[in-house]
């Protein structure tokens, strides 16, 4: 079987492992407060070109989203996101549970719009009744989108000023980062985000790493974000796990490097699929590709491959992804190409 179903089906780059290995007897404080741990924070803080940022290690994306945000909003307040948003469709509900309502935008690709975000708040505050209605207290963007798609720095600069004209954070989900980051044309980098997020993370987990992400507050922190984090189920006793494993992401450039591996082979496969007159449903530059597929043909694919099912199209037609990652083969991706 060829695999493509998600960027998180392989274990961690070799280069961890041996890390990992290398540093497995040696003694550390735990909860983050080892060495490694502070080096890889000072090697994010160097990469963001922010020195005063605060970075914190947790242990997963969906606890990742639900601690940032729990800690952010106020009792009464919810957050702002597409309705395709990960937070408000595939974590189960993880951001309600901790009594902090999904306010959802119509999705343009994925995306939400700066314009719309302003109106829908600008609504909200001229409505008599907005003292019994859940206030708009942050706003959750996630790059790459569940489609695959990126912001520009436009307009993450425009959504930036809509939060900060209302006073509200904006956070970004950073769970394929590395993918965003490396696609091409794109002109956001890390010192982009840490310019218009008030907070962000560093996705792990999905970019060479066993588990893990890295949540970047480029200015202030929450008071006691670490204890929330705990009370979550967030932190990991041996921390060590997790600040090696970005200690060693973040030297060399390695994170990158990976991610552009990724990106390469999504191309590959992209044109492939082009060339043989396959249709998308949407044109992404990242790492995840959707393909609209007849039911038939998407059955008999199943036989040899493993993808995963996104969204049906019409009663024959169903749109399907094909993800590629930082351990993908070339020789996977020309054979994938071979039964189309």
């Amino acid at each position: 079987m060829l695999y493509f179903e998600c960027d998180y089906d392989t274990g961690a780059h070799e280069k961890i492992l041996k890390r990992l290995a290398e540093t497995n007897m040696e003694p550390l404080a735990g909860y983050g407060c080892d060495r490694y741990c502070e080096s890889a924070r000072e090697k994010i803080r160097r990469a963001c070109a922010c020195p005063e940022a605060k970075v914190f290690f947790l242990a997963g994306g969906t606890q990742t989203n639900a601690v940032v945000i729990r800690t952010l909003l106020k009792p009464y307040e919810g957050v702002v996101a597409a309705s395709t948003g990960h937070i408000g469709v595939h974590e189960a509900g993880a951001v309600e549970f901790t009594g902090h309502k999904v306010l959802e935008l119509p999705q343009h690709e994925g995306k939400i719009l700066a314009e719309e975000l302003a109106q829908y708040i600008e609504n909200f505050f001229e409505d008599e009744n907005h003292e019994h209605m859940v206030f708009p207290g942050m706003v959750y963007l996630s790059h790459p989108t569940e489609y695959g798609t990126l912001y520009t720095k436009e307009e993450l600069k425009k959504i930036s000023e809509v939060c900060r004209n209302y006073q509200i954070p904006l956070y970004l989900d950073g769970a394929r980062l590395g993918y965003g980051l490396a696609a091409e044309e794109t002109d956001v980098t890390l010192p982009v985000l840490a310019e218009y997020c008030d907070a962000f993370y560093i996705g792990g987990t999905k970019v060479g790493a066993l588990c893990g992400e890295a949540v970047v507050f480029p200015r202030r922190a929450p008071k006691y974000f670490m204890t929330m984090a705990k009370q979550h189920g967030a932190m990991m006793a041996k921390g060590r796990l997790l600040g090696i494993q970005f200690d060693v992401l973040f030297t060399d450039g390695l994170y990158m490097e990976i991610s552009r591996h990724a990106i390469r082979m999504a191309m590959l496969m992209k044109e492939g699929m082009k060339k043989r007159g396959c249709r998308f449903l949407l044109d992404s530059p990242t790492n995840q590709q959707f393909l609209v597929l007849e039911n038939g043909e998407m059955e008999k694919l199943k036989e040899k491959v493993v993808f995963s099912f996104w969204e049906k199209v019409d009663d024959s037609h169903t749109a399907v992804r094909f993800a590629t990652s930082w351990a993908t083969q070339e020789r996977d991706v020309r054979e994938l190409l071979e039964l189309f």
